[in-house]
C-alpha cells in the first residue's frame, strides 16, 4: 500500500465505515435507510437465484464474499444455509462484521492477497471491483478471485455492462464487459450472463462467469 492513491482509498473506506451505518457504509450513501434496505434486498434476491437457499432443495454452497464490508450479504447467505468465508481490506468494517456475528468467518485482506487452501462454489465481489481505480491492482484482484473458483463454480462480480469505461468521482471506475472477459476467460471461466439490478437509476448488475476448465 505504498502507492499514495491506494493509501487515500484505504483511508476513504475506513472513514466511510466509521461514519455510516451498516447499510450505507457499503451501500448507497445518498439513500435513506429504507431505500438502502430495498437496494440490499434487490441484490440479495438476484444472488439467491444463483445460490439457492436451505429451503430450495439445493445443497449448501461454499461461498467467498470478497470485499464484504460489514458483512450484510455474508450474514444473509449464511442464514440461507451456505458456508461463508468473507474478507475486507477495512479493519473497521471487519471488526463490526465480527461483532455482528451471524455465521461467516471473517478476515482482513486485500482483494489480490487473499489465499485459501480450498476452492469455492461461488466467489462474490458485490460492488467492489469498480472501486479499484488502479488498473494493475484491478487486474491482479480479478485474477486472484477467479483462481479461487472450483470447476463448474461461479465468479459473480458487479459492474456496469457498458461498451466503454465510465469514471464517476474519485473512487469509481466502471469498466466495460470486454475488459472483464479479457482477464477472466483465459483462466477457464466463461461469461454466462449479466443481470442489471434494475433499481432506480443504477446501471450496475451482476456479471456471472462459470468455470468450465
Amino acid at each position: 500500500m505504498s502507492d499514495p492513491s491506494a493509501h487515500r482509498t484505504r483511508e476513504y473506506w475506513e472513514k466511510r465505515h466509521r461514519r455510516h451505518d451498516d447499510l450505507a457504509s457499503s451501500g448507497h450513501i445518498g439513500l435513506e435507510r429504507a431505500g438502502n434496505e430495498i437496494f440490499y434486498a434487490v441484490r440479495l434476491a438476484e444472488l439467491l437465484r444463483h445460490t439457492g437457499d436451505a429451503g430450495s432443495g439445493t445443497d449448501p454452497l461454499f461461498v467467498l464474499d470478497a470485499g464484504c464490508g460489514k458483512g450484510w450479504f455474508s450474514r444473509a447467505l449464511a442464514r440461507c444455509g451456505h458456508r461463508v468465508d468473507a474478507f475486507d481490506a477495512s479493519t473497521e468494517a471487519v471488526g463490526q462484521a465480527r461483532e455482528l456475528g451471524g455465521g461467516p468467518r471473517y478476515a482482513v485482506s486485500e482483494l489480490d492477497a487473499w489465499r485459501s487452501p480450498w476452492l469455492y462454489d461461488v466467489v462474490l465481489g458485490v460492488d467492489v471491483l469498480f472501486h479499484v481505480m488502479d488498473d494493475a491492482l484491478w487486474e491482479s484482484s480479478l485474477v486472484n478471485l477467479a483462481s479461487l473458483v472450483r470447476l463448474t463454480g461461479r465468479l459473480i462480480v458487479s459492474d456496469e455492462d457498458a461498451p466503454r469505461r465510465t469514471p464517476r468521482g474519485d473512487y469509481i471506475m466502471h469498466r466495460p464487459t470486454a475488459e472483464y472477459r479479457a482477464v477472466v476467460e483465459p483462466l477457464g471461466l466463461r461469461h454466462t450472463g449479466f443481470t442489471p439490478y434494475g433499481f432506480r437509476e443504477n446501471r450496475v448488475g451482476f456479471h456471472v462467469f462459470t468455470r468450465t476448465s
